[in-house]
């Protein structure tokens, strides 16, 4: 039995502590508040991971720290106050337990790009959200202590919430009230299921051969995002609603005076064109492949439904 720490109890977090767990290994999973999912092996603990220092006995024997932790706050700002120092404590504490750390990643520091994603292009953004993505970037790699980046595209699957792919667009479908879209209807988007990505860090923090690298987690072809409704609607078995989208014309005009919806203009790019993933590469680099869509659509709903069952019975 190895021993992982694990911060954040978020969907990434939770997926990859119950992975290593039901793998056989010890986890510490850390959070400001302890929470997280129950397991005989998963330890939850209570830290602030930004903290020099908090981390060192819970890191003690740890072969892999999976830094799972987010800002409080999507914008830039935010980013760069609470991202930056939090990973250079953590890439400290973890060169001095001699742990690797592995970091889920976003697409962010690609920029713009005309054609599919792959690790070979140039990650450089250089301002806004996706500047700060490069710098992190940049800092794993100058660290000392052993670093992989698993990147993957917008988030679909069991506890996820917060993405275009997550709350808004299962509540929608499940209660039949209208769905709208940022973007467009019909562009093909890349969609990486979270249990996929949580496999891809838990086989890179394994191998040494793979420390160092930057990493596309394994991604099913790309769908539209009304490809995207119709497979959930189908898989619950309820009638598709009514699709609409949000222009990004619209949200620059709201964010003007808004601030989130500003924010979201920002990266509104990904869904006015094509935005696709190529996890190839990394998939034969890792020896894993993406879990079929009709099977993840069919557990990331059957996961809704439960928690709607447990909504209702509470």
């Amino acid at each position: 039995m190895n021993h992982h720490v694990v911060t954040g109890a978020g969907p990434v977090g939770s997926t990859v502590a119950l992975q290593l767990a039901e793998q056989g290994e010890h986890v510490a999973l850390v959070t400001r508040s302890g929470s997280g999912p129950e397991h005989p092996l998963v330890e939850r603990r209570r830290a602030d991971v930004g903290t020099p220092g908090a981390l060192d006995a819970v890191l003690e024997g740890a072969v892999a720290v999976h830094h799972c932790v987010h800002a409080s706050r999507y914008d830039a700002a935010t980013w760069r106050a609470e991202l930056i120092p939090t990973e250079q404590a953590l890439l400290a504490a973890a060169g001095r337990a001699g742990a690797v750390v592995v970091f889920p990643e976003s697409l962010y520091a690609y920029g713009r790009v005309a054609g599919p994603m792959t690790e070979d292009l140039p990650r450089s953004a250089s301002s806004g959200k996706p500047g700060i993505r490069t710098e992190l970037l940049r800092a794993r790699a100058a660290s000392a202590t052993p670093t992989v980046s698993v990147a993957a595209s917008d988030f679909f699957g069991p506890r996820v919430l917060t993405s275009h792919a997550g709350e808004r667009l299962a509540s929608a479908i499940l209660s039949g009230r209208t769905l709208r879209v940022v973007g467009s209807l019909d562009q093909p988007h890349s969609f990486t299921y979270v249990p996929d990505l949580a496999a891809a860090m838990i086989r890179a923090a394994s191998d040494p051969a793979l420390h160092g690298s930057f990493l596309h987690a394994p991604t099913g072809p790309a769908l539209t995002q009304r490809e995207m409704a119709t497979a959930f609607a189908e898989a619950a078995g309820v009638p598709l609603p009514r699709l609409g989208s949000i222009p990004a014309g619209a949200l620059r005009a709201v964010g003007l005076v808004h601030r989130d919806t500003r924010e979201l203009a920002e990266m509104s790019f990904q869904f006015t064109a094509p935005f696709v993933l190529d996890s190839r590469h990394s998939e034969q680099r890792l020896g894993l492949e993406p879990t079929p869509f009709d099977t993840a659509i069919r557990e990331t709903v059957a996961w809704w439904r439960a928690r709607e069952d447990a909504a209702v019975s509470a």
